[in-house]
């Protein structure tokens, strides 16, 4: 049971109307003549939808209890992903709308965290960083550097598209940071 506004910040697992949700903002805010609340915006874990809610003090929230278990991504077909649990070797699906941008950094033997809710995956989380294959990256165009750095975009394996540094070219590897989608560095095969 979580009991000071103190407690509920970014990345706490709260259990709210019945489901649990991860929260993703919260803010402080204390006005004149009013208590304090914490204003909060929630993703649910069940189905990817997000609420907004002000937590009043002394208000009891309770924590979600969820699991964490290493599991691999095995295939998509599209709409669902597909995993299996390195335990016990039970399979499982999370669908594309689920998973949100997550789905970009899966390649097919990758490890990722799997968050369990009363016996049930409702999320995967992959490693802070991940290595994908460039399919496209068109030639950039040297000269107008005074800015500073030069960048260019390119698509990744995965359907993912990031700005990349002009040197990248098509075919190589480079390592992206998951929690910012952006480039972090060119990978030797």
């Amino acid at each position: 049971m979580i009991s000071t506004l103190n407690d509920l910040k970014k990345g706490t697992n709260v259990i709210y109307e019945g489901d649990p949700y991860v929260i993703v903002e919260a803010n402080f805010v204390k006005m004149q003549m009013r208590k304090p609340v914490m204003q909060t915006k929630m993703k649910n874990l069940l189905n990817g939808k997000t609420a907004e809610y002000n937590f009043h003090q002394g208000e009891k929230v309770e924590e979600a209890d969820l699991q964490r278990k290493k599991v691999d991504y095995l295939y998509n077909d599209g709409e669902k992903f597909f995993f299996m649990s390195q335990d016990d070797f039970e399979q499982f699906e999370l669908s594309k709308e689920s998973l949100g941008d997550t789905a970009l950094y899966l390649k097919d033997g990758d490890k990722v965290d799997a968050l369990y809710f009363n016996g049930t995956a409702v999320s995967v989380t992959p490693a802070p960083k991940v290595d994908l294959k460039i399919v496209s990256a068109p030639e950039g165009v040297k000269g107008n550097s005074a800015q500073g750095r030069v960048t260019k975009t390119a698509e990744l394996e995965t359907g993912l598209t990031v700005q990349v540094p002009l040197f990248v070219k098509e075919g190589e590897t480079i390592r992206i940071n998951t929690e910012t989608g952006e480039y972090v560095e060119r990978v030797n095969s």
